[in-house]
């Protein structure tokens, strides 16, 4: 069985708080104190946990990933890359990620993660859209936070997001090059901020392109960005506009949907309609043809929110964006008209 600073303490005949002060390389421990902590450190091969340190230091060690349990529920697996990648990096920083959920709809009063409600962490990623009473009652608790995937409408905290506008002008370029003028999107929960940046983005390069924008090439009155969103969005679509070349969906899940409608109702990609996607998930090299769409970092995206973390917790730096950069990865699902 392995030691634990209680047998350092006695074996050294000292308190576990001086045990814990010479762990944490105290001044105030005279060198007499110090020389017998550490050979009985030595002798009992004793590797001090986290906890021992943080007894005078008030650090855990601990960095908190919050996201809705609708994520992983609804969404395809995007925020578990970007939980690796926080994961990753906290490695190098020798802290432990703690992965909680809270529900979609919450809201002030209603219970917390308890590493929250214990104060068990030194700071929080919190992944994805969350309701706007839970961010009211983190910023209660002074324990720093950022965000990833997402950034309030109101406040301004530290944040790191793709460049969701630049996507979207990519996404609709790629098919306006491909010479499609006819090009629907199709979204859901448009009052998230990448939803409607890429909303924008789709906009601008049809305006870039001089090209008629019409409000009946766009669909997005769905609740969710999921596969069945994405295939009633398409169905909507259709109802509207039939002479559709082109689809650019808000991301890969709704892409899907969308291509489970076309074969259903015998519409051939690419040979009546080209579709792109945006998020790049693993799926999309699956499907038949495999999806053309943007692709984003999400590795990168959880490395970069721990490592920003780590600057306010260390700093208290003032808040700060990063954007992540984006990618088109052309695939089979988008071809040139003739």
């Amino acid at each position: 069985m392995s030691a634990n600073i209680k047998d350092v303490a006695l074996k050294a005949g000292v308190s576990i708080a001086t045990v814990s002060l010479v762990l944490n390389n105290n001044t105030r421990i005279s060198s007499e104190t110090k020389r017998k902590v550490l050979k009985a450190v030595k002798e009992l091969d004793y590797h001090p946990s986290r906890s021992a340190r943080g007894l005078v230091s008030n650090i855990t060690g601990n960095i908190g990933f919050i996201l809705t349990d609708d994520h992983f529920l609804k969404t395809e697996p995007f925020y578990t890359r970007i939980f690796l990648g926080s994961e990753f990096a906290a490695r190098e920083s020798e802290y432990y990620i703690l992965l909680a959920t809270i529900d979609s709809k919450f809201k002030e009063g209603d219970s917390l993660p308890r590493f929250l409600k214990e104060k068990n962490v030194d700071g929080i990623i919190i992944a994805g859209k969350v309701p706007l009473d839970f961010i009211d009652v983190v910023s209660k608790l002074e324990i720093p936070f950022v965000f990833v995937d997402y950034y309030p409408q109101q406040g301004d905290f530290p944040v790191v997001i793709i460049d969701n506008v630049k996507g979207g002008f990519t996404a609709t370029q790629h098919l306006i090059n491909l010479r499609h003028q006819k090009i629907g999107f199709i979204g859901a929960d448009i009052m998230h901020p990448s939803i409607s940046d890429r909303l924008y983005g789709y906009k601008s390069a049809l305006q870039n392109s001089n090209l008629y924008f019409d409000e009946s090439f766009i669909v997005t009155e769905e609740d969710y960005p999921n596969r069945a969103c994405g295939y009633s969005a398409a169905k909507k679509l259709y109802e509207k506009k039939p002479d559709i070349t082109a689809i650019f969906a808000c991301n890969d899940a709704m892409a899907i949907g969308a291509m489970h409608f076309l074969k259903d109702n015998g519409l051939k990609i690419t040979g009546d309609v080209s579709l792109i996607g945006f998020d790049d998930v693993e799926a999309d090299l699956m499907l038949d043809p495999p999806l053309t769409t943007i692709h984003v970092p999400k590795i990168e995206l959880g490395t970069e929110a721990l490592n920003l973390l780590m600057k306010v917790i260390k700093n208290n730096s003032s808040p700060k964006k990063i954007l992540v950069p984006i990618e088109l990865v052309v695939r089979e699902s988008t071809r040139k008209l003739n």
